[in-house]
């Protein structure tokens, strides 16, 4: 929402200040008040992919912005009446800058709470309205079933009773503490377990914690989540470098 909003004032600061600019061609002018605040947002994302609907909005909120702007001097500097297509033109880009937003607002955070219950229900209860991401559709989405059933096999081959306490709540900083027992309940030792925190729909996680063991079977660490929202924390416990155990829950904070 930040660079949204920000970029689109940063649209508009950059268009009145090519308006200074003698002999500049308004086409120009408005390009480079489009694609400076762009360039800028690609930039501020590297290493940090937001996923290709949010990118895709900034996109068409900003040239959609400039557009707007370049019609308006045209016709100013014509001194021509401007039509009424025109005018509806500009309002339908406004409006769906605003939905936009909006939409970006309810994915990352979901409905505010009033709205929330009034609109969804939820019988007095929490109301999760975020938008949970989209799966890849690549080679790997597709051998997705073989592989979650190849998984489910080893984990009852192995026997491990995977307990994981401290996620819960709504705190930033989360103590998290996962028990690893065998199926004669003796804990299981030297397994490299480690938490990655996604953001819903990205394929890259924003942050990985190492859980080091802290007693037998006991492996633990604190989490902290960088920013408000919806999360999804992922663990993986791997042992002579195979991956024997591997579980994602949404974390929420407001």
């Amino acid at each position: 929402m930040i660079t949204l909003f920000g970029g689109l004032a940063a649209v508009l600061v950059l268009y009145a200040i090519g308006g200074f600019i003698r002999n500049l061609p308004p086409i120009l002018r408005a390009v480079l008040a489009g694609g400076i605040p762009l360039i800028a947002y690609f930039i501020l994302i590297v290493g940090h992919w937001p996923g290709l609907d949010v990118v895709a909005i900034h996109i068409s909120v900003f040239f959609a912005t400039a557009l707007v702007l370049l019609v308006l001097s045209v016709f100013r500097r014509r001194g021509e009446r401007l039509h009424w297509a025109p005018r509806l033109l500009m309002l339908f880009f406004v409006g769906l800058a605003v939905l936009m937003g909006g939409f970006l607002y309810i994915a990352n955070n979901g409905l505010p709470e009033p709205i929330g219950q009034w609109w969804l229900g939820g019988n007095k209860g929490p109301v999760y309205s975020g938008f949970s991401g989209v799966v890849p559709h690549t080679q790997q989405a597709a051998t997705a079933i073989s592989s979650e059933l190849s998984k489910t096999h080893r984990e009852a081959a192995l026997g491990w009773n995977v307990d994981i306490s401290g996620l819960d709540g709504n705190a930033s900083a989360r103590r998290v503490r996962v028990r690893i027992r065998n199926h004669t309940g003796l804990p299981v030792d030297h397994v490299d377990a480690e938490l990655s925190l996604h953001r819903p729909g990205a394929a890259q996680a924003v942050l990985t914690v190492p859980l080091p063991e802290l007693d037998a079977g006991e492996y633990g660490g604190v989490l902290r989540l960088p920013a408000s929202g919806r999360w999804l924390a992922e663990l993986r416990l791997s042992r002579e470098g195979a991956l024997h155990y591997q579980h994602t829950q949404e974390l929420v904070m407001p």
